[in-house]
Order: structure tokens, then C-alpha cells, then sequence
């Protein structure tokens, strides 16, 4: 089962390295991650999409505040968040099919950042199911390069967060 874990870690070098670290030596695979400041300086939020049983999560959990600048975990696959990712894309344009790459453009709401005569240059901001949709949808036409972000995820506010 796919768990979104966010884990608040202090802003210091080679945090992420021992986050990383624990998860090779035991074995777990990460599917996506994502790493940013968060709006206190001096804190990290790390966000990992992990493919593992409910056991193992708990497991893992317990493992990473063992760490000592791991200030919290949440497990938002058990609430509700918000997920995003953002995909760049580069896709072969012939003539004869720009009208229909503008088209997937406009259905998935997504926005063009350059155009030349023979590509587009593409971004997308969306839950992980759309993203996957619409490089399903470019793969037919010829994707030159692409760069995807692992998945950002928050939960909905709630009245317990007030």
C-alpha cells in the first residue's frame, strides 16, 4: 500500500543522508521524495511516497525517530491532503500534429513554456494520477526529456490544527 510519510526534520547538512540511509540499510524502497524548506527556517519538511505494508510503516517510523533531528512524522495517506507533483516535459511537434498536443495541452490544464518548430516545452501541476495521465497521453507523440517531481503533499485543515 502506497503511505505519504512527512517527516519535519532540522534544516542541517546530512539529515537527508541519514533519512536516506536508514531506509537502504533496511531494505525499503522510496518511491518519490521531496525535500524543502519549510516557512521556519531553521526546519525541513521531507515528504516520501513509500510502497510498503502497514507494519512496515510503523516500523519505519520508529526507526526514523530514532534519528536525532527528526521532530515529527505524519502519515498523511490516513488523512485528508492535498498531493501535488509537477512534471516538465519536452514532446516532438510535427505540423500536422500541434493541434492535437495543444488540445491534451488545454484538457489537462496544463500550461506550454516554449514552443519551437519541432517541440514544446510543457509543465503540469497535479496529483500524481494526472501527471502519470498526461505523459501517457504525450508518450504517443515523442518525449524528448522530461523531469518530474517527487510528490508535496499537506493536509486539509482542520478544526484540531486551529
Amino acid at each position: 500500500m502506497k503511505h505519504i510519510l512527512s517527516v519535519l526534520v532540522n534544516n542541517s547538512s546530512g539529515v537527508l543522508s541519514h533519512v536516506t540511509s536508514l531506509f537502504t540499510r533496511r531494505g525499503y524502497n522510496i518511491d518519490s521524495l521531496s525535500v524543502a524548506e519549510t516557512e521556519n527556517k531553521g526546519r525541513s519538511i521531507i515528504t516520501m511516497v513509500v510502497n510498503e505494508e502497514k507494519s512496515m510503516i510503523a516500523q519505519i517510523e520508529k526507526q526514523l525517530y530514532k534519528l536525532m533531528d527528526v521532530i515529527s512524522i505524519e502519515n498523511l495517506s490516513n488523512r485528508d491532503s492535498l498531493e501535488r507533483e509537477l512534471v516538465l516535459i519536452t514532446v516532438k511537434v510535427v505540423r500536422e500534429k500541434r493541434e492535437e498536443i495543444l488540445s491534451l495541452v488545454d484538457l489537462f490544464k496544463a500550461h506550454i513554456v516554449d514552443m519551437s518548430e519541432e517541440a514544446v516545452l510543457m509543465e503540469l501541476v497535479g496529483n500524481p494520477r494526472r501527471v502519470r495521465s498526461f505523459i501517457r497521453a504525450l508518450s504517443e507523440y515523442g518525449i524528448i526529456r522530461m523531469a518530474r517531481t517527487g510528490t508535496v503533499s499537506l493536509p486539509f485543515p482542520s478544526a484540531e490544527d486551529e
